[in-house]
């Protein structure tokens, strides 16, 4: 599901997306992770690599794949991009809350 036009979709869809981003499939533990140290500030990827002890790539693609969902925003160009959270999410954060702390179960990649 992607998040294009989804701030006009109702609250069942959003929780939808979050549930399929952050519970319901491989590496959701490694997207929650993220999204937990963004929520605190906004990082590049490599700070995130370095906080997180995960390699450079898979915090790449998982960024990718947030990105792709309108689930964070990036700022800046090439090195120098630095990560934050998107409106979306950052309205919906109590709904996130309870989608990560059910998706123990989840995989890391």
């Amino acid at each position: 599901m992607s998040s294009k036009g989804i701030e006009s979709k109702n609250p069942q869809q959003i929780k939808m997306l979050l549930w399929s981003t952050f519970a319901g499939s491989k590496g959701c533990i490694n997207r929650v992770k993220i999204v937990s140290q963004l929520k605190k500030m906004p990082l590049n990827t490599n700070q995130l690599s370095k906080q997180l002890g995960l390699d450079y790539k898979v915090i790449e693609r998982h960024l990718e794949i947030l990105e792709k969902h309108g689930l964070v925003i990036k700022v800046g160009n090439r090195y120098g991009v630095t990560y934050f959270l998107s409106s979306l999410l950052e309205y919906n954060l109590n709904l996130f809350d309870e989608v990560a702390d059910k998706s123990k179960n989840c995989k890391e990649y």
